[in-house]
């Protein structure tokens, strides 16, 4: 059986991100915004175009209660 970290390893982040703002019916621009981002920051990375650094990361945690 697999643990979820084993299911999820070697996947994007943005593309974990993009899932989860979906399940939680988020729109990226506005999730951005409350966490001090800018939109385009967020949309490249969830397009798997730009890596995710430590503060942004600390953030998406923060904001929507999950963990790394």
């Amino acid at each position: 059986m697999k643990t979820n970290i084993s299911i999820i390893k070697g996947i994007h982040p943005g593309l974990f991100l993009e899932r989860e703002l979906r399940q939680r019916h988020l729109h990226k621009g506005p999730f951005a915004i409350s966490i001090n981002e800018y939109p385009q920051t967020l949309g490249s990375i969830t397009k798997g175009k730009r890596k995710m650094n430590i503060n942004l990361a600390l953030k998406i945690e923060k904001a929507l209660g999950i963990e790394e």
